[in-house]
């Protein structure tokens, strides 16, 4: 977990998507660490819930876990007013969840193609859509998008997810050049292999991790952490003038 103080995210009013778990639970803690008022939007209930308690007991400051479907949008937006019915307008926003299911081109079907970017792309328009007016009042907002670096590498086996993650980045171009005027940022981290438990129990070997981290210049394993200090940094006004940008986190995989 990053060291660094963000003096500005202290009290803010900071909503992430995906918190309960993997990169979106280490964003959950590391805002809370900040001292920023933290909602995160899950639909697993006991690990959720296990992640409150753990966060609050070491940093007194229990982020809020609320209930919802990123794909049924009414919850969506019923969980961002309940956000911001308890924390204030939310000014930070983190587009983190994703689910980066492998399936074959040939056996995507257009159900099976919907039901994809209903997680991977979807929620994130609609969920910036749902705090624009909250921000536009206040006044500032930064969001962040996480898309990956899957969709720049040639992965074949999971097509759809890769096509939501390039257009995520259109997302992020698009809507900071809409919000800009308003001092609202719109920025994007692009993460390479960051080893959550998910990818330890589905996907990562030795052999594979061993030549990932062959072809990173800082030849490390990446973990959920990785993620908090750049999110932070977006975030915060230390990054004021940045906008419309997606920053690339792999390590410097070649």
């Amino acid at each position: 977990m990053p060291t660094a103080r963000f003096a500005d995210l202290e009290g803010a009013s900071v909503l992430i998507t995906g918190g309960g778990s993997g990169i979106g639970a280490a964003l959950t803690e590391g805002f809370a660490r900040q001292g920023a008022r933290v909602a995160f939007i899950d639909f697993a209930e006991e690990p959720s819930r296990e992640l409150c308690d753990t966060i609050g007991e070491a940093t007194g400051n229990r982020p809020l876990h609320l209930m919802a479907d990123l794909r049924d949008i009414p919850a969506l937006r019923a969980a961002v007013a309940e956000a911001a019915e308890a924390h204030g307008p939310v000014t930070v926003l983190v587009n983190n969840a994703a689910r980066d299911d492998r399936h074959a081109a040939e056996e995507v079907t257009p159900e099976s193609w919907d039901a994809n970017l209903d997680i991977n792309l979807r929620p994130h328009f609609f969920t910036m859509q749902a705090v624009a007016g909250g921000m536009q009042k206040a006044g500032r907002g930064s969001i962040v998008n996480f898309p990956s670096t899957s969709f720049m590498l040639n992965i074949g086996d999971m097509p759809a997810y890769t096509a939501a993650k390039a257009g995520i980045i259109g997302l992020t171009k698009g809507l900071a050049g809409r919000y800009g005027k308003d001092g609202i940022r719109v920025n994007a981290i692009a993460p390479g292999w960051v080893v959550t438990e998910r990818q330890r129990q589905l996907w990562v070997t030795e052999e594979k991790l061993a030549a990932h981290i062959g072809r990173q210049a800082i030849p490390k394993m990446m973990v959920a952490d990785d993620m908090v200090g750049p999110c932070l940094f977006l975030a915060s006004d230390a990054s004021a003038m940045l906008t419309a940008q997606t920053l690339i986190v792999d390590g410097g995989f070649l």
